[in-house]
């Protein structure tokens, strides 16, 4: 089926399914050591059905894999679980079965891939900082207890973080984010 607004050709619910291996994939490699990956998978599913039945989606993948991201977001930020042992830091550039990483596929957007190689640059504790506060949404307080770092030294390391990420922004061309 088409959707006469954008012409892009329209997923049948079906057809998300042809998914799941790929995403159970890319959650093992993203995520090592969580246990309740099926409910993950189920719950992404089921807010892709209830999205679908208010309009098309152009892209069921991505929508998919970005919809489980955001369910162990939040999930990590209401500390139902703890962050797996062996998770650092958000690599942008995880390849599971030869596929882009979803968000990168998203995107598609020569912005967010300077933003990324702005945050590589980054120094590791800087890098981590801004990785746990600015990508996965964790308080100032949860990334001090995670790093084993004062509150003072989160909130130097995010400013510091953002300033050089800001000049390495304008550095290529990115006027505003």
């Amino acid at each position: 089926m088409f959707n006469k607004r954008t012409d892009q050709k329209v997923a049948d619910c079906d057809d998300i399914y042809q998914h799941e291996n790929s995403l159970r994939s890319w959650l093992i490699a993203r995520y090592p050591g969580l246990e309740d990956i099926d409910d993950v998978i189920q719950e992404a599913f089921f807010k892709f059905l209830k999205a679908r039945n208010c309009g098309p989606i152009a892209n069921p993948r991505s929508y998919l894999f970005v919809t489980a991201g955001n369910i162990l977001k939040n999930r990590f930020r209401r500390r139902e679980i703890e962050r797996p042992d062996g998770v650092s830091e958000l690599d942008p550039n995880l390849e599971v079965d030869g596929l882009r990483n979803p968000l990168e596929e998203i995107s598609g957007n020569e912005e967010i891939q300077i933003l990324i190689r702005a945050i590589k640059s980054l120094p590791k504790r800087c890098r981590q900082v801004i990785t746990l506060r600015k990508i996965y949404g964790y308080s100032m307080q949860e990334v001090a207890s995670i790093l084993g770092i004062s509150k003072s030294t989160v909130d130097s390391q995010c400013c510091i973080g953002m300033r050089k990420c800001a000049k390495f922004l304008k550095e290529h061309g990115v006027k505003e984010f």
